[in-house]
């Protein structure tokens, strides 16, 4: 089954995106803390999904783990607004950053992707 980790503390969000997987058969673990994302590393997921605007310092997370696995694919989703945030994610390596409403309206196709 195709595997995919998101970083993110919204439950709502995570009963959606736990709910879309469900539909498209791709396994999602979810973390809310650094420790914990670099936990669930083994096996490797097909890529990592980050909100953030996760309160437990989301970019700083999603740094570590790349430095760890510099070629792992990370998508980021944040307030449409946040430009500054963006361009800070896709400095740090992030394959793609997109508004949350964005990443809400494309999310079975984005989990979908897990399944190549």
């Amino acid at each position: 089954m195709a595997r995919v980790v998101a970083y993110m503390d919204d439950l709502f969000f995570q009963m959606k995106l736990a709910e879309t997987a469900k539909h498209l058969h791709v396994e999602v673990k979810v973390a809310a803390s650094p420790d914990a994302l670099l936990q669930l590393m083994d096996p490797l997921p097909k890529f990592v999904i980050v909100d953030l605007n996760a309160r437990n310092a989301p970019l700083q997370a999603a740094q570590a783990l790349l430095r760890q696995q510099p070629t792992l694919p990370i998508i980021g989703f944040l307030s449409h607004v946040q430009t500054d945030l963006a361009a800070q994610a896709k400095a740090a390596g992030f394959q793609q950053v997109m508004p949350r409403s964005q990443f809400t309206t494309n999310l079975p196709q984005i989990l979908a992707m897990a399944k190549d």
